[in-house]
């Protein structure tokens, strides 16, 4: 038997590939999507067959008809990570922003998950986990107990964070990226994809793939 829908439709801000990936997780946990918000009217031609483009903008929108997920990624840091603009947008327009949770994800009991987080499928989240607000925590990522995980952040694919691991605001985790037990990576930090990373790494800075070397901005 199926699942009611729950209330309030669902507007996604952006239409890419991480759009698709929300659409999917928001409508395993029984979600409706009302249609998605991008300045790029192709976008329509990507979207699932039953998903509409609705405009390049939210001024159409009632706060408390629906509600707003963000369905933009993040490849960088900084200027270059769109997310925290279009989280802030929603926010002064008065959009409640969902979190989603893929019914596929583990998630402990006393996880705690900011608004508009994001935990996709296949991702762990061991006890003691904290998610600051508008996070991603990619398809079969894994933070183990304790990790602490700023605003903005995105950890990608597969990535793995040992046991009390920080990671400060606006910081994207590559795919595959390895963070041992208790280290604190600064706000702003980039970590390649497949990096290890063994020692603390400081705000703004780079962390190459294959080692723990950091290269300032």
């Amino acid at each position: 038997m199926s699942k009611p829908p729950l209330v309030r439709p669902i507007i996604i801000l952006g239409g890419g590939g991480h759009a698709r990936v929300v659409i999917d997780a928001l409508r395993c946990a029984g979600h409706v999507i009302a249609g998605v918000i991008d300045p790029k009217s192709d976008v329509a031609e990507t979207l699932p067959e039953d998903v509409t483009w609705l405009g390049k903008d939210l001024s159409a929108a009632r706060p408390g008809e629906v509600q707003v997920a963000i369905g933009v990624g993040s490849i960088d840091v900084g200027a270059r990570n769109p997310r925290p603009t279009l989280f802030a947008e929603a926010k002064a327009g008065g959009f409640e922003i969902l979190s989603v949770r893929h019914p596929s994800a583990i998630v402990a009991g006393d996880v705690e998950l900011g608004e508009g987080s994001q935990i996709m499928a296949g991702a762990i989240l061991q006890p003691g986990v904290r998610l600051g607000v508008n996070c991603i925590v990619n398809t079969g990522a894994s933070l183990d107990h304790d990790c602490w995980i700023g605003d903005h952040v995105h950890i990608a694919p597969r990535a793995v964070l040992s046991g009390t691991v920080a990671v400060g605001d606006g910081s994207h985790l590559g795919t595959g990226a390895i963070v041992i037990q208790g280290i604190r990576i600064g706000s702003e930090a980039m970590i390649a994809a497949g990096a290890v990373v063994t020692r603390d790494v400081a705000a703004t800075a780079r962390v190459k793939p294959g080692n723990t070397e950091t290269v300032q901005r």
